[in-house]
C-alpha cells in the first residue's frame, strides 16, 4: 500500500502525540518524494557554527534491510517499517564551511568577504579541535536533527522510533563508512500497526532549576 498522510497538525499536538512505535504496517510504502520532504524539514535544525555535520542513509530496499536486521539486534521495525534512516555525524564537517558560505552568499545572506572570513574562522577553529570534541559536537548535532526528523514525520501522520541499539562497527562495514563518520542512531519510519505506548514524565519541578543547581 502506498499513500501520503499529510495531515498538518498543531505543534503542541504533534509533540504530545509522538511516541516511539515498534510495530509497523509492512505493506505501507512511503514515497521517496515524501521522505525527501521530511528530510528537507529536518535539515532546518540548528548545528554548531551551522556546519551541518549530519548525513543520512535512507534504507528502503528489502535486501538491505535484511542485512541490517541482525546488526540491529533483530529489531522487527528494521524490516517492517517503510524506511530506516541512519543518521551519521561528519567529524570533519569543517571541510564544508567554504561551500556552506558560498550558498549563503548566493542567497544574499552574507557578502563574499564576510562569507570567506567566516568560513576560514570555522575551518581554523574546528580543524584544530581534539577528535573527541569533534565527536561530541557531531553527536549533539545528530541528536538535534534526529528529533526534528521525528517531529516532521509525526506532523504528517507517520510514526518513528530512534534506535541506538545496533553494532556500530558492523553497520559501518556493511555500508563502507569511513572513520570520518560516526553513527548517531537509526530511525524507523512508517505507519504504525500498533500505536506507541504513552510514557510517564518526571514533573517539571523535578528537572528544572532556576539560577542555581541543586543535585
Amino acid at each position: 500500500m502506498s499513500a501520503e498522510l499529510k495531515a498538518e497538525q498543531e505543534f503542541s499536538k504533534v509533540i504530545r502525540d509522538r511516541h516511539s512505535v515498534r510495530k509497523y504496517d509492512p505493506s505501507w510504502t512511503i514515497s521517496d518524494a515524501e521522505i525527501k520532504e521530511i528530510l528537507e524539514e529536518a535539515i532546518l535544525a540548528p548545528s554548531s557554527s551551522n556546519l551541518q555535520p549530519w548525513r543520512f542513509i535512507v534504507i528502503t530496499d528489502p535486501d538491505v534491510k535484511a542485512q541490517l536486521l541482525p546488526i540491529a539486534h533483530n529489531q522487527a521495525q528494521i524490516t517492517d517499517s517503510s524506511a530506516t534512516i541512519a543518521v551519521l555525524g561528519d567529524l570533519e564537517a569543517y571541510r564544508n564551511a567554504e561551500t556552506i558560505y558560498q550558498y549563503a552568499e548566493a542567497a544574499g545572506y552574507v557578502t563574499a568577504e564576510i562569507g570567506a572570513a567566516m568560513a576560514k574562522r570555522s575551518y581554523d577553529g574546528y580543524s584544530g579541535m581534539p577528535a573527541e570534541r569533534l565527536k561530541d559536537i557531531a553527536l549533539i548535532d545528530g541528536g538535534l536533527i534526529s528529533m526534528q526528523l521525528m517531529l516532521a514525520a509525526k506532523a504528517r501522520g507517520y510514526d518513528t522510533v530512534p534506535m541506538g541499539g545496533f553494532v556500530h562497527d558492523s553497520f559501518k562495514e556493511l555500508f563502507g563508512i569511513t572513520e570520518r563518520y560516526v553513527p548517531v542512531m537509526l530511525i524507523a519510519l512508517g505507519k504504525a500497526a500498533v500505536e506507541g505506548r504513552p510514557t510517564a514524565r518526571l514533573p517539571l519541578e523535578a528537572v528544572t532549576h532556576w539560577n542555581a543547581f541543586q543535585a
